[in-house]
């Protein structure tokens, strides 16, 4: 709510609020959510995605604040949604192109429909207490997150799965149960993602395996980020964000990293200056997946939507930042 606020006071440098919101919760009928929820967003100047599944509601939105307070509003107003998870953040422009409200099977696709993080989850950790649980040698730290994600920030001492989607995580934990937890006594998990939602399902998941001892970041990497001081801060880099701001820091400003549009890969400084990056094209990690045929057709398309910028417009061919919009 901090940042709907700080925009909107008279001075302040004018700032789009984005809010990355999540709630687990049984609904009857997606489809006739969805139709409400786009008009309001529409109607509201509101862009973004949302998405809808008998589990719940899972998305980011971007918007004036008064906008997207309207839509919060409407959301926490739906049957089991007044205590929406929302996190904060603002952005210079407009951070998405369209406006997306989606009816999916999961909210955050793990491949496993039987998993219900209402009745099963882990328990929460707040980010005031986080830097004791992960400080301590007994807790075992998983990052849920995605390779590409782990790759330019995460804390110290934690496990990296290097899967390249979250429904890789259940046979990734599977295989590697027993190199982690052992063969006595379980210790304690303590899992993360960027704004809580697939650490949540992720603890569902191990809690079914099994494991009893399982807690996960309340607000994920995201309110960490927002509530803890830089002095006192064990997360080290950028946090990889589902829109145009590509990556954010400490305080939730925007990071340093691009985006390479050939492979929606996170692009840092040293990694720009690479003779096989190319802007719009390629970057040093996907130039060799590509072929040139492919990387002329990204040229045109990043030529198109350079253009469509110079008048103020959004191409419609233009490339999401978003590799998925169930991930958070």
């Amino acid at each position: 709510m901090q940042a709907i606020m700080d925009a909107s006071i008279p001075g302040n440098v004018p700032s789009i609020c984005v809010a990355a919101l999540y709630r687990f919760m049984h609904f009857e009928d997606c489809q006739n959510l969805r139709g409400p929820i786009e008009h309001l967003c529409r109607e509201n100047g509101v862009r973004g995605t949302l998405l809808l599944a008998d589990e719940g509601i899972n998305g980011t939105i971007a918007g004036s604040p008064g906008g997207v307070e309207r839509v919060l509003d409407h959301i926490r107003a739906l049957p089991g949604c007044a205590d929406l998870d929302v996190k904060f953040s603002s952005a210079p422009t407009m951070p998405f192109h369209r406006t997306k409200v989606r009816v999916k099977r999961e909210i955050v696709t793990m491949g496993r429909p039987d998993i219900d993080p209402r009745t099963s989850a882990g328990t929460y950790v707040e980010p005031g207490d986080w830097n004791a649980l992960i400080a301590d040698p007994a807790t075992i730290v998983i990052d849920t997150r995605n390779d590409y994600e782990v790759a330019i920030g995460s804390f110290d001492r934690a496990i990296n799965p290097q899967t390249a989607d979250f429904r890789e995580f259940p046979d990734w934990f599977r295989r590697e149960r027993e190199r982690i937890l052992g063969t006595g006594m379980s210790p304690k998990i303590a899992m993360f993602c960027t704004g809580g939602i697939r650490c949540e399902k992720a603890t569902a998941f191990l809690k079914q395996e099994g494991v009893e001892d399982v807690v996960h970041l309340r607000g994920g990497i995201l309110r960490y980020l927002e509530t803890m001081p830089e002095e006192t801060s064990l997360f080290r880099g950028e946090c990889f964000v589902f829109d145009q701001r590509v990556s954010v820091g400490q305080g939730l400003a925007v990071g340093t990293h691009a985006l390479c549009f050939a492979c929606r890969r996170p692009v840092s400084h040293a990694d720009r200056q690479s003779p096989l990056y190319e802007e719009g094209a390629s970057c040093a990690v996907c130039h060799a997946e590509r072929s040139e045929s492919q990387r002329a057709s990204y040229r045109e398309r990043h030529r198109q939507e350079m253009r469509a910028a110079q008048h103020g417009q959004a191409h419609v061919g233009a490339v999401q930042t978003m590799r998925r919009i169930d991930a958070g």
